[in-house]
């Protein structure tokens, strides 16, 4: 026995022809070949077979082979036929190739006969058929393509928005946006712990096509009813079908995927993406939506650097304002001290004191010049702090 090929529809009621065209002839070549021996039941066959090839007398009980041609004709059937007719009808058999027969075989005929008209029948069907499957296989790597094009445009978009982007507000609706195109989802939604809050819970921060029961608690804490798992696990969640209908977001959608968002080890966002119909993300898709919470966590983390330099800065700007400030109240306190000595140094110096040897005189002009010294120092930075 060859390999299996096409499934053949004999219409014969002759057993001697129908003997000769299948067990002979057909299927020791690997053909399938169903046998019908009445024209009103080969209507139901052709229905419910779908052959590849069909052949028919002229003349089988019921419809006749004519019929037959004009009923396939109406209904648009594709597949070639075969006409079996008697020597002497040659003029009936010509007729049936106007009304749509592909060949004809006069009988009696040789075994070797009918297997040279059914592939010659099938050998232009088997090139439709792979000239539509060629087709077919063109256009999906054309959708293939343009699909990984779309997605490698959406992600570049996003990586751009993060380095370029300085609010946040409109860095998160995009990331939101983004992560519905390349999971061709319908709603979308990013949540961010709430640092500041001492439970920290995750807030509602973008959002898209969300139903305004949901929408209008933005910047406030939203339950989904799946985020909280996530959230405590730390592994991207998919749950589509039946299994979605336990959580609160069954509202939304047939098929939904969470992604967390970390800072190392930390969750400290979650993305979610939900799809009306039942029909599961893809491997794929979920490693898409990944890479997106991982330009998420990008952001967040540039954001907290930035915060944290802000803050150092600031705090370092009123350091320096503190220590100016007391610097400047210790000059002014040395200058009135500085006065104050030079005033009883020149008391002792004018004698009003007491009589003073050279020496002693020496010495008080050395000490007097030394705080001229340091009065002028003090002056001078005074003057450079204000």
């Amino acid at each position: 026995m060859g390999e299996t090929k096409e499934l053949i529809l004999l219409i014969e009621s002759d057993p001697d022809i129908s003997d000769l065209i299948a067990r002979q002839a057909l299927r020791p070549l690997g053909y399938r070949v169903n046998v019908v021996d009445d024209g009103n039941k080969a209507i139901k066959a052709v229905m419910e077979l779908s052959p590849n090839l069909v052949i028919l007398n002229l003349n089988p009980l019921g419809l006749s082979g004519k019929d037959l041609l004009v009923a396939f004709r109406a209904q648009n059937y594709s597949f070639p036929v075969i006409v079996i007719g008697e020597k002497e009808r040659e003029r009936d058999v010509m007729h049936t190739l106007r009304l749509g027969a592909s060949d004809y075989l006069l009988w009696p005929a040789r075994a070797e006969e009918v297997v040279a008209s059914v592939e010659h029948a099938l050998k232009e069907t088997r090139g439709k058929h792979d000239r539509r499957n060629l087709d077919r296989r063109l256009k999906e790597s054309g959708q293939e393509l343009a699909h990984k094009t779309r997605e490698l445009k959406t992600m570049l978009a996003i990586g751009k928005a993060v380095v370029s982007i300085s609010d946040q507000r409109i860095l998160f609706d995009k990331i939101v946006e983004g992560a519905i195109r390349v999971t061709s989802a319908d709603i979308g939604w990013l949540l961010l712990r709430d640092e500041t809050s001492k439970n920290k819970p995750f807030f509602l921060t973008a959002q898209r096509n969300l139903p305004p029961s949901w929408s209008k608690k933005m910047n406030t804490s939203l339950d989904d009813g799946i985020s909280s798992l996530v959230a405590l696990s730390g592994e991207t969640l998919t749950v589509h079908g039946r299994p979605i209908d336990r959580f609160k977001l069954s509202a939304l959608g047939k098929a939904a995927m969470v992604v967390p968002i970390k800072a190392k080890d930390e969750v400290i966002g979650l993305l979610i993406v939900i799809r009306k119909e039942d029909k599961a993300f893809t491997q794929t898709e979920e490693a898409l939506l990944e890479a997106i919470g991982d330009y998420a966590s990008i952001s967040l983390i540039n954001a907290r650097l930035f915060r944290a330099l802000q803050d150092s800065a600031t705090a370092s700007l009123s350091g320096q304002k503190r220590q100016a400030k007391l610097l400047d109240s210790l000059n002014r306190s040395l200058q009135e001290e500085l006065k104050s000595a030079s005033f009883f140094v020149n008391l002792l110096q004018e004698g009003k004191l007491g009589k003073l040897n050279i020496e002693q005189r020496q010495a008080l002009a050395t000490a007097q010049a030394a705080l001229g010294r340091l009065q002028q120092t003090a002056e001078e930075t005074i003057t450079k702090n204000a």
